[in-house]
């Protein structure tokens, strides 16, 4: 099982030559401007800018498709029946099966921003290297023991996605043929928790093994980041705060009344 997201981190596009700092900042400013879109008509907007800055990546398309079939199985989920429930104006029907405009705007409007946040986010994880980035967001601010934290549990997900592979294979190899009954989903509910029962155990095992060579004795090492790069990369950030305080401001003209 293939848990890597840093696979393309060594490319050089002009994100993957971003200041990790700059990007941060700049990239996060852009999600959180995207978050707040409230209108239909700025979607597309969001979905432009996010298609520009996937092109600048270098990035393959499979590898944002790889990323997005899950989520988007998720999202798929939550949002197919808001045409169907919500809202009062009808654009079709058939029986008892009727899809309404208010729902289909409300699907529209989530779907958008979700594509445009989790591909930024896509983005920022794809062009910078896990340690980079952790590091860089030690720089702003993030307490180190957090750090710590995130990297122990990235390290230690591709040894749970290979006991997963064990256990995976050991049911097969004794018959094992998901049918969705109860019995089926009783004997994979049991696979997750030996898998939680190992994981737990791992973690008390690698914290002794930490305590007994002196972790937490010592001062914790502090961020290697230092600046903001060129001023091609505070440029960027800057274009990427405008970008996201020109969506807010469009929507706070919009919602004046009378505009």
């Amino acid at each position: 099982m293939r848990l890597t997201l840093d696979t393309y981190a060594g490319l050089q596009s002009p994100l993957h030559r971003w200041m990790p700092r700059a990007k941060l900042v700049g990239l996060g400013l852009l999600i959180l401007g995207f978050a707040s879109v409230q209108t239909l008509q700025l979607v597309p907007l969001c979905l432009l800018v996010t298609l520009v800055l996937y092109g600048l990546s270098g990035l393959p398309w499979a590898f944002l498709r790889s990323r997005l079939r899950y989520p988007s199985l998720f999202l798929l989920g939550m949002v197919i029946a808001l045409p169907l429930l919500s809202g009062s104006t009808l654009l079709w029907q058939w029986g008892p099966i009727a899809i309404r405009q208010e729902g289909l705007l409300a699907m529209g409007l989530i779907a958008g921003r979700f594509l445009s946040i989790v591909t930024l986010g896509m983005l920022l994880l794809g062009t910078t290297p896990l340690l980079t980035l952790i590091d860089a967001l030690v720089s702003l601010g993030l307490p180190p023991l957090l750090a710590e934290m995130a990297l122990l549990s990235y390290r230690y997900l591709f040894d749970m996605a290979d006991q997963l592979d064990l256990l995976r294979q050991a049911m097969r190899l004794r018959g094992f043929q998901p049918k969705g009954n109860r019995q089926s989903w009783q004997q994979l509910a049991a696979v997750m928790g030996t898998l939680l029962v190992r994981s737990y155990e791992q973690s008390e095992r690698v914290y002794k093994a930490m305590r007994m060579r002196g972790y937490g004795n010592s001062r914790r090492p502090s961020s290697k980041i230092r600046g903001w790069g060129q001023p091609a990369d505070l440029a960027a950030t800057g274009l990427c705060a405008s970008i996201s305080l020109l969506l807010i401001g469009i929507q706070l003209w919009f919602a004046v009344p009378g505009s």
